[in-house]
């Protein structure tokens, strides 16, 4: 069975090196959906709570969050660094308290100090699927992820375990959390 939770993201891109409107600098309001399969929880009854998926997603995922999503030989990007550096921004700000930490993969670095992820293909829905999995994909049991910003959107399913083959884990029974080590509830506190 599957549990899933949405996140919306404001942020600006641009389509670099393509022709069209998408080629100038323009922001969009993504709402971005993940899936995570997983046996049912008898304690509680849910394959894993919503919540913790978003707060899993959103610790990594903020960095889209009202930033600039570039490609990484947009000539806009050098642009954008000098302005950062000469209004004395570049290294972040009093005012910069929503962010991630850093991440650097393949597909995608998130400068969060200064509201800036650059990629290192075009932010299109499908590259955005593309760099989600990368970041999540050791952290959740992601099914499936969609993407809509305006009126494109795309999804990609992923083959999970098989239900039966997951490995037993011990979930609290009060909240459905994944118990530490210590056989703790890290959320309510509740010890095996």
């Amino acid at each position: 069975m599957r549990s899933f939770s949405t996140l919306d993201l404001q942020y600006a891109h641009r389509f670099y090196g393509f022709k069209g409107e998408a080629q100038y600098l323009h922001g969009h309001t993504g709402i971005l959906t993940i899936e995570v399969e997983d046996s049912i929880n008898a304690g509680v009854n849910m394959v894993f709570p919503c919540n913790e998926i978003k707060k899993i997603a959103w610790e990594v995922l903020q960095n889209f969050d009202h930033a600039l999503i570039l490609r990484e030989d947009d000539p806009l990007l050098p642009a954008i660094l000098d302005v950062y550096e000469k209004q004395g921004v570049r290294n972040g700000a009093p005012s910069n308290k929503q962010k991630g930490p850093a991440f650097k993969n393949e597909l995608a670095t998130a400068y969060p100090e200064c509201r800036l992820v650059v990629t290192k293909e075009t932010m299109t829905v499908e590259g955005m699927i593309k760099i989600v999995y990368s970041l999540l994909k050791d952290k959740l049991n992601i099914a499936k992820i969609t993407f809509t910003s305006g009126v494109n959107g795309a999804s990609q399913e992923y083959g999970t375990s098989a239900v039966a083959a997951l490995p037993e884990k011990d979930r609290c029974p009060l909240c459905g959390i994944l118990l530490n080590d210590a056989g703790v509830c890290p959320k309510c506190g509740y010890k095996k």
